[in-house]
């Protein structure tokens, strides 16, 4: 049984690795390409041999017929799906070239390079024809459209006309251009962290390209570009804030223990431990340090002053010291209460580094309500 359930799983990787379900599935590129591999690594694979057979005629039929449909029909943009469908068909023929097993099977793979100039030709005067077409619209989403026809002339015909100065134009027209003002905070202890904080927001923006079409400027970037009126203005501001709010929580018990040596007498010459109960009184001492603040993050429209986007986001971190004293016998406690004794009270630390820990759950907040509202354009 086992030998069967192997037999079949090498049967089936052989299949599988020669193209054959691919072929069957009537994906003829990924059948050529995977039976192309296998015969570079296996000349005389009869399986891969006869699936690239196969699977050269089926797609050259199919391609040709699709170029034919196309040519006879007033689809938009024909031209560019005629000059993808030979730029396929001479993507095949190179990949045979490749392989000297695969010239025996196919021995005069036909090229189209004349054929895929002339179409690509006209379906990069189409594609730039459109591409004017939506610039002279004057909107940001026609902009954005007249980029993508650009683009594609780019790969159809690189430097076609002045596409490269079309391209730059409808890439400015199409960016939405967003100005991050400088977040203001009232107190001169906490500039530093202020300004390690808005850091951290303007490396975020650097780092992940939130859209395509969106540019993300800081007062200081946006003086010296010359934008004088940015399409969004991004504003926070803490509402509110406290830094290192302390209180001190004590609390007393008291522990004893039985049966422990507590002195000795003498009975008849002889030493004798005596046991007794010991007690102590411990006292732990919890010191806590709170901070937290509210930002708030607010989106306008550059143009209207209409506020597009509103969020309140709240951070807090909690510093924690612990300590503790006893009175009486050490005997009565823990080693773990008797470790807690030894230690003392841990200086604060500085209001810096608790300003840094409160506004980290903020970034999180306002980085990712910045990504999830610039995604959609």
């Amino acid at each position: 049984m086992q030998k069967i359930v192997i037999l079949l799983s090498v049967v089936l990787l052989w299949s599988c690795s020669s193209g054959k379900k691919q072929l069957e599935r009537g994906n003829y590129n990924t059948s050529i390409e995977r039976a192309v591999k296998r015969l570079q690594n296996s000349p005389n694979n009869r399986k891969a041999r006869e699936t690239l057979r196969q699977a050269y005629d089926l797609s050259q039929q199919k391609h040709l017929r699709t170029v034919t449909q196309l040519k006879s029909s007033s689809a938009r943009f024909k031209w560019d799906q005629i000059a993808d469908a030979y730029d396929q068909m001479n993507w095949i023929h190179d990949k045979i070239w490749q392989c000297p097993a695969c010239l025996e099977v196919v021995p005069s793979p036909r090229n189209y390079r004349n054929e895929f100039n002339e179409a690509s030709t006209q379906a990069a005067e189409e594609r730039y024809t459109a591409g004017v077409e939506e610039l002279n619209k004057q909107t940001r989403e026609a902009a954005i459209a007249a980029f993508r026809h650009f683009e594609r002339v780019q790969y159809l015909k690189p430097n076609y006309k002045d596409t490269p100065a079309k391209l730059e134009l409808a890439r400015e027209r199409a960016t939405l251009k967003v100005m991050l003002d400088q977040i203001p905070v009232h107190s001169r202890r906490f500039g530093l962290t202020h300004e390690f904080f808005q850091n951290q927001i303007y490396e975020f923006l650097d780092q992940n390209q939130l859209s395509e079409f969106v540019r993300f400027y800081s007062p200081v970037e946006a003086q010296r570009s010359g934008l004088n009126q940015p399409d969004h203005v991004v504003v926070m501001q803490f509402d509110d804030f406290v830094v290192g709010q302390t209180y001190i929580k004590e609390k007393t018990r008291s522990f004893t223990k039985d049966s422990v040596i507590v002195g000795q007498v003498d009975v008849g010459g002889v030493s004798k431990d005596v046991y007794g109960k010991v007690r102590a009184e411990f006292t732990t001492f919890t010191k806590y340090l709170d901070s937290k603040g509210l930002l708030d993050m607010r989106i306008y429209d550059g143009r209207t002053d209409r506020i597009l986007f509103q969020r309140k986001m709240p951070g807090q971190y909690q510093w924690i010291s612990e300590w503790a004293t006893f009175k009486g016998d050490e005997r009565a406690l823990t080693d773990g209460q008797i470790a807690l004794a030894r230690r003392r009270e841990a200086p604060s630390p500085e209001p810096q580094f608790l300003f840094a820990k409160f506004c980290a759950p903020i970034y999180d907040q306002a980085s990712g309500h910045l990504r999830r509202f610039y995604a959609k354009y």
